[in-house]
């Protein structure tokens, strides 16, 4: 997002962010509530259209947010829609991308609040991995034939009693409603703002053995006075790297893997 639009997601997460603060705020309920948000406005064109139409006035759009959405969810997601079409926007489709990112910004709130945070981002990495590595579970997941009930359906089956609730409702959310995006790059915006959450980065981690729980205190403390903030570690094994460390953090690299130093050699060699 740029401009207007990015100062308008900037508000409606602190407005977000002011809301859950009242314990008496069920986050995961306004999570859900603001993806069903989101499914209408991606399919009404000309609603959202109307939301963002910069010669309305916010005013006259909130009252028909409120019209639209009174009697169907509580009056905390009202208010935050309602905050959101009052704000001016760039594009009429970044209302639509807030809204699905206040959504699931809610349910890393709802997880940070459980204590169960550091879990809930183990555990979509890890999912990740799993889909990253398996051609048919992708297909399953991806499948434009496949009812949104079954996608759910296989999740629970697979996550069940193995993850968190709202590890399960963040890939549920990604699955069926994916936007345009890769299950990648869906699970790695939902690490972001959990790192965001924390007011830290992430760092990916790839090792040809797993690491022991000094060495990612080491790693993270290190990476942390590199990056002047807190780092957070998703680990991934693999074997053919070797030996040594490859760090990834956004878009710069740190590889001292042997794999690595290996093909260096080999390509001077050839050179």
């Amino acid at each position: 997002m740029i401009g207007a639009s990015r100062e308008a997601l900037a508000a409606g997460r602190q407005n977000l962010e002011g809301l859950t603060d009242s314990t008496s705020v069920d986050a995961a309920k306004l999570a859900e509530e603001l993806t069903a948000v989101t499914v209408l406005l991606d399919r009404e064109v000309s609603l959202r259209r109307v939301l963002t139409d910069p010669s309305r006035s916010g005013q006259d759009k909130a009252q028909l947010v409120s019209s639209l959405l009174a009697g169907q969810v509580s009056g905390e997601t009202v208010d935050l829609v309602s905050g959101l079409v009052r704000s001016r926007w760039s594009g009429a489709r970044d209302l639509v991308d807030a809204t699905e990112e206040l959504a699931a910004y809610a349910e890393v709130i709802a997880a940070d609040k459980a204590g169960v945070l550091d879990d809930v981002e183990d555990e979509l990495f890890r999912f990740g991995r799993v889909v990253s590595g398996s051609h048919e579970l992708r297909n399953a997941l991806t499948e434009p034939k496949a009812g949104a009930a079954a996608k759910a359906e296989l999740i629970k089956k697979l996550l069940g009693g193995r993850a968190n609730a709202g590890t399960v409702r963040l890939v549920i959310a990604l699955v069926n409603h994916p936007r345009g995006r890769s299950l990648e790059q869906g699970l790695e915006s939902y690490s972001k703002l959990a790192a965001a959450r924390r007011g830290r980065v992430v760092a990916l981690v790839t090792t040809a053995v797993p690491l022991s729980d000094v060495q990612k205190e080491r790693l993270s403390a290190a990476l942390g006075r590199m990056q002047g903030r807190q780092v957070h570690l998703n680990i991934d094994v693999d074997p053919t790297v070797v030996g040594g460390v490859r760090v990834q953090i956004g878009d710069e690299i740190i590889d001292g893997t042997v794999s690595s130093r290996l093909e260096g050699a080999r390509q001077s060699l050839e050179g």
